[in-house]
């Protein structure tokens, strides 16, 4: 039913079907477990390396995902790269779930807005949602909770791995040219510690479509000093791991 608002962002319709759908045909493929990575090439390198079957194909006038089959531990895995933004994650990731997929741990970098180290790892909890997608997808609120077991078994393949990890409550945001230094500050105080562009949005949409989802982050740039943002290295050290993390920690989701 839809619920009429005073913006058209706050009309949220409970119907989950729609005139235009991530797979009328309904045939479900994939497996059920899904590494869903923002990490660029590296997601083709890691299939290279693996030697992984290419098992569908998410077309956009942009570009070109393809999706990858894996096993870790004898645990069928699909693994798919993830395009940046809210909107364009969300499509590609909802079109995973109408195929099969209903278990995802998302991988990717985020900011700082706290002094935390460079490729440190943190495991959000909860996020703000200042982006559009996920009003889309859930009655709008202020945040959204993930889902604790997830994030309880995510840290726990992390630390089997020997990787520290903290939980954080992340800040969604779709303007990565507007963070201001009062919203910096005003997310700081509500508890944010990190900022990125998707999670909250991936979140509502797998809430939506019945799927468990967490996600890892690693820390990349840094607005601690709102008188400079702080480049760094863009978390570049945990390129070439963040994959591998993605693909176990995902074989490894329980629940509890």
């Amino acid at each position: 039913m839809l619920s009429k608002g005073s913006l058209p962002i706050l009309e949220y319709d409970s119907d989950p079907g729609a005139v235009l759908l991530p797979n009328p045909s309904g045939e479900k493929f994939l497996p059920i477990k899904c590494a869903y990575a923002f990490l660029g090439d590296y997601v083709g390198d890691y299939a290279a390396a693996h030697s992984l079957e290419v098992v569908g194909e998410y077309r956009s006038m942009m570009r070109l995902s393809r999706v990858y089959a894996a096993r870790a531990g004898g645990v069928p895995i699909t693994v798919c790269e993830a395009p940046l933004g809210a909107p364009a994650a969300v499509a590609v990731l909802d079109w995973l779930i109408s195929r099969g997929v209903g278990e995802v741990v998302a991988i990717g970098g985020c900011g700082v807005l706290a002094d935390l180290p460079e490729n440190s790892i943190y495991i959000p909890t909860s996020a703000v949602r200042d982006e559009g997608t996920s009003y889309h997808y859930l009655p709008p609120e202020r945040e959204i909770t993930l889902d604790p077991d997830v994030a309880r078994s995510l840290k726990g393949t992390l630390s089997r791995l020997g990787m520290d990890c903290g939980y954080v409550k992340t800040w969604t945001t779709d303007g990565i040219y507007r963070e201001t230094k009062a919203k910096v500050s005003l997310r700081r105080s509500e508890g944010c510690s990190v900022v990125e562009m998707e999670c909250a949005a991936m979140a509502a949409c797998c809430r939506l479509r019945g799927a468990r989802f967490g996600q890892i982050l690693f820390a990349q740039d840094s607005l601690a000093d709102l008188d400079r943002h702080d480049a760094r290295d863009w978390g570049a050290e945990s390129f070439g791991t963040a994959m591998g993390l993605a693909v176990a920690a995902v074989s490894e989701l329980r629940h509890g």
